[in-house]
C-alpha cells in the first residue's frame, strides 16, 4: 500500500518537475509575441514597447508578429492552439477575449478555457462626452433630462458591439432611460458628430477626445471606470451616481492554455517590469492608456467578469452575431 502511494505521488510530481526543469532553462530561443491587429494599431505599438524591454530582461529576442483580422480572432486562435512552452504569447483586448464570442458566429476558441491570462497591460479610459450646448452637466442631470424627454436623445459609439455601445446599453439598463444608439465607423466620426451637434452625446476613448475636452469643445459627464481617473480628477465616475456601473476597455497578455506555472511567472515578471519602465509608462500614457500590470489571478477574474457582462448586454440589446 505504501509503495503504491509512493508511486502515485511520484507520478503526480513528474509534470511539475518537468515544468520546473523547462523553466530553469527558459528562455533559450526567441519568443513570439502575437498581435491580432495590423501594424500601427494601439495594440501593436504597446506590444513593440514591451517586447523591446522584455528582450533586454530575458536575454532573448521577443519578436512581434502581426496576425491580423477585423475581429482579431485569427491571431488569438493561433495562440490558443500553440504549444504551452512560453515561446508564443499574445497581446489581446477586451474585444478579442470578452466581447467577440458573442458578436461572431462560429468563434474559433473558448476565451476562458483556451487561454492563460498573464497580466492586464493597460486600460483604455472611456468617457461619456457631450456637446457644450447640451443642458445636463453630469450623470444625474442626464438621467433626469432623459426621463423628461423619453426617446428623444441619442448617443454615438465607435460601432456595433463596441465597449462604447455597451456602456450606453448599461447606462440605459441601470438608469431606466432610453438613449438611442447611433453607431459610427470608428471613434473619430462619433466624436465629430458630437462636436458638430449632430448628436448630443457619445461614449468615447479618452485619447480620441482629450484635446477637444481641453479646448472646451466637448464636456465630460462621466468616466466608465469604477474609480476616478487621475488624469481627470474632477470628473466623477458614472458609478458614483449608479453604483456598480463599470465598463472597462483593456489590453492584456495571454498565453496558450495550460501554460506551466514557472513559465507563467517568468513571463509575468518580465512583462510587468517592462510596463513599469518610466519610458514605457510615459509613452503608453501619451497614447491614452493607464498602465495596470496586475496578477494573473486578478486579470483572469476581470476577464471572466467582463465576458459574462458583455454576454448579458449583447443579449439584452439584441445584437445578432455576424
Amino acid at each position: 500500500m505504501f509503495a503504491f502511494f509512493r508511486s502515485v505521488v511520484a507520478i503526480a510530481i513528474i509534470p511539475f518537475a518537468a515544468a520546473s526543469v523547462l523553466a530553469q532553462g527558459y528562455p533559450n530561443r526567441p519568443i513570439k509575441l502575437v498581435v491580432p491587429y495590423p501594424p500601427g494599431a494601439s495594440t501593436d505599438a504597446t506590444a513593440r514597447l514591451v517586447a523591446q524591454k522584455m528582450s533586454e530582461d530575458l536575454g532573448q529576442s521577443v519578436i512581434v508578429e502581426n496576425r491580423s483580422s477585423a475581429s482579431g480572432d485569427i491571431g488569438s486562435d493561433y495562440v490558443a492552439r500553440a504549444t504551452p512552452d512560453g515561446y508564443t504569447f499574445l497581446l489581446g483586448t477586451d474585444a478579442t477575449h470578452s466581447s467577440n464570442p458573442y458578436l461572431f458566429k462560429n468563434f474559433p476558441f473558448d476565451v476562458i478555457k483556451d487561454t492563460t491570462p498573464i497580466t492586464m497591460a493597460a486600460k483604455n479610459i472611456l468617457v461619456l462626452v457631450a456637446n457644450p450646448s447640451f443642458p445636463p452637466n453630469n450623470i444625474r442631470e442626464l438621467i433626469d433630462y432623459a426621463k423628461k424627454n423619453p426617446g428623444k436623445l441619442s448617443y454615438g459609439s465607435s460601432g456595433v458591439g463596441s465597449p462604447h455601445q455597451l456602456a450606453g446599453a448599461m447606462l440605459n439598463q441601470m438608469a431606466g432611460i432610453d438613449l438611442m444608439h447611433v453607431p459610427y465607423k470608428g471613434g473619430d466620426p462619433a466624436a465629430t458628430a458630437v462636436l458638430s451637434g449632430q448628436i448630443p452625446l457619445a461614449f468615447s476613448s479618452l485619447v480620441t477626445v482629450e484635446q477637444a475636452i481641453k479646448s472646451g469643445r466637448l464636456k465630460v459627464l462621466g468616466v466608465t471606470e469604477k474609480t476616478r481617473y487621475a488624469g481627470l480628477p474632477n470628473v466623477p465616475t458614472i458609478a458614483e451616481t449608479l453604483p456598480g456601473f463599470e465598463m472597462s476597455s483593456w489590453l492584456g497578455f495571454f498565453g496558450p492554455p495550460k501554460l506551466p506555472a514557472p513559465i507563467l511567472a517568468r513571463l509575468h515578471d518580465s512583462i510587468v517590469k517592462a510596463l513599469a519602465a518610466p519610458d514605457v509608462a510615459a509613452k503608453l500614457s501619451a497614447n491614452g492608456l493607464l498602465v495596470v500590470g496586475n496578477t494573473p489571478e486578478q486579470f483572469a477574474a476581470q476577464q471572466r467578469t467582463d465576458y459574462e457582462q458583455r454576454g448579458q448586454l449583447v443579449k439584452a440589446i439584441g445584437i445578432q452575431p455576424e
